[in-house]
């Protein structure tokens, strides 16, 4: 198995250990072993034998055997008063893993109208580009939504009346049961009254209001962790302060500990999250609903382990979205095909779609060219194969025929910036030297879409037959804006570039 700091390498990573700036990827000669924690990007078979190109996953703690993942940062959990500057740099990954999802997650929303699918996404993302106009998320839902149950459940919280024995004045008391009478027949005195003693005080069952109910634990519970998520959420969105939306978890955000605050003065202890539902949390409607929202919140937090392992499998489908809605506006260009696209309920891996390949195929009415955006191919061609770039472009011209011309697209991602220029320096010499194995297809360009951390770049890299562009972009604001221009610009280049 050689493992890979980039995908173009031609050797393995020193010492066989992946660090926060390498992507991990390996190339298996053979198959890869079944159930070994990777997913599999592409496989092909070569002339000495088959080989498959797998990904690894980012670790959940900072170190990770098989194959060793040393000094990668772990998901933040909650927000911390004092964080360090690692606490740091995981809260801006997180931020930044979280804007990808949402331009994914987007094209869920866009299915809906499946003849209108890319223009609605386009829409969606044009908006994203807007920093003061924060995505959509759970907490601003329940935010809108659970809100007016919290409000109207506050003044009639249950409550139960509980049986307790205290040293009652005689003149009180009203039941008494075995324990109360065993510990008045202890007492000196041959009549209720000496018994009772100069505080004229005996040993009787009373009843007291209490709260700490599993439904009021569910309800402690959901406001601590709501309080959590929306601030969580706000330090996101620093630059959407004067947003709806922000107002929104804000204002439920502070109503949330102040409901908290006021269960734990109340003796209301917090709900563990494997909790069985009562008939209260079950049939009442207001209880039902903070139930569900809870439950939504949890899960949440369980999804977003797998995400933040498997978010350089996300950065792939951003990236296919991005070159899909890049071609789509081309003035000519017309979807003629398109492979039917299923969305999951949850992420498997990091994906939350699964399509056929192409995803998308256009026709350029005026230049006489088909153009196909093919992700993870089933039985990549040789050249492919060995860029090793599971994501590509395949242009024909079908009026001159001749070989189809295919543009390789390398999808890096890594929990550190890349340096850009190296990056498209050594990608051109990968592509220098497998120019003798092309014999049935052309394919002497390639793009790198990787994620900037926050500062947009492009670069290029041109031989004297080959040619590679890199673009650094952002999920949202500004950087998306700029991703997206220079990916049309490259679309254009390279659909409008001489047919070799």
């Amino acid at each position: 198995m050689l493992h890979l700091g980039r995908p173009w390498d031609r050797r393995g990573v020193a010492n066989a250990k992946f660090s926060p700036g390498d992507c991990l990827v390996s190339e298996v000669r053979g198959e890869a072993p079944k159930n070994g924690g990777h997913s599999r990007l592409m496989s092909a078979r070569l002339q000495d034998g088959p080989v498959e190109l797998i990904l690894h996953p980012y670790p959940k703690t900072a170190n990770a055997q098989r194959p060793e993942r040393i000094g990668f940062p772990v998901r933040p959990r909650g927000v911390k008063e004092h964080e360090t500057p690692e606490d740091v740099r995981a809260r801006e990954l997180l931020r930044r893993m979280n804007e990808v999802l949402a331009r994914v997650q987007e094209l869920g929303e866009a299915l809906e109208d499946p003849l209108h699918v890319w223009s609605r996404l386009r829409d969606a993302w044009e908006r994203a580009e807007n920093e003061h106009d924060p995505r959509m998320a759970e907490i601003v839902r329940q935010a809108q939504d659970v809100l007016p149950r919290l409000k109207a459940l506050e003044p009639r919280i249950r409550r139960v009346l509980r049986r307790t024995r205290e040293l009652t004045f005689l003149d009180r008391v009203q039941e008494m049961d075995r324990a109360s009478m065993r510990w008045l027949v202890r007492q000196p005195g041959r009549t209720i009254a000496e018994r009772a003693g100069t505080s004229q005080r005996i040993l009787a069952t009373v009843r007291r209001e209490n709260f700490d109910t599993p439904e009021n634990r569910v309800l402690h519970a959901y406001t601590t962790l709501a309080f959590q998520v929306a601030r969580e959420w706000m330090q996101e969105h620093p630059r959407a302060r004067h947003s709806r939306r922000y107002a929104q978890v804000n204002h439920f955000g502070r109503f949330c500990k102040t409901f908290a605050q006021m269960l734990a003065d109340l003796e209301v202890s917090v709900a563990d999250a494997g909790i069985v539902p009562n008939y209260v949390l079950m049939q009442d409607p207001s209880y039902n609903s903070i139930y569900e929202a809870w439950r939504r919140l949890l899960e949440e937090d369980r999804v977003l382990d797998d995400l933040w392992a498997w978010q350089a499998e996300t950065w792939t489908d951003f990236s296919v979205l991005s070159v899909v809605l890049a071609l789509s506006e081309l003035e000519e260009a017309e979807l003629i095909a398109q492979s039917p696209i299923v969305w999951r309920s949850e992420a498997s891996l990091g994906r939350w779609f699964e399509q056929d390949r192409p995803i998308a195929v256009f026709w350029l009415k005026n230049t006489g060219r088909i153009v196909e955006v093919q992700s993870r191919p089933e039985a990549p061609g040789r050249m492919l194969a060995l860029t090793r770039a599971h994501v590509s472009l395949r242009i024909s011209d079908i009026d001159r025929g001749g070989m189809p011309r295919r543009v390789a697209v390398w999808t890096p991602h890594t929990m550190a910036r890349i340096d850009l220029n190296d990056a498209v320096v050594r990608a051109n010499e990968r592509l220098v030297e497998i120019q003798p194995f092309g014999q049935t297809e052309v394919l002497r360009n390639g793009l790198i879409l990787t994620p900037s951390h926050g500062q947009f770049e492009t670069c290029l890299s041109r031989k004297a037959s080959t040619r590679v562009d890199g673009i650094a972009l952002e999920a949202s604001g500004e950087g998306l804006r700029q991703g997206l221009d220079a990916i049309r610009a490259f679309a254009r280049s390279e659909i409008y570039a001489t047919t070799p």
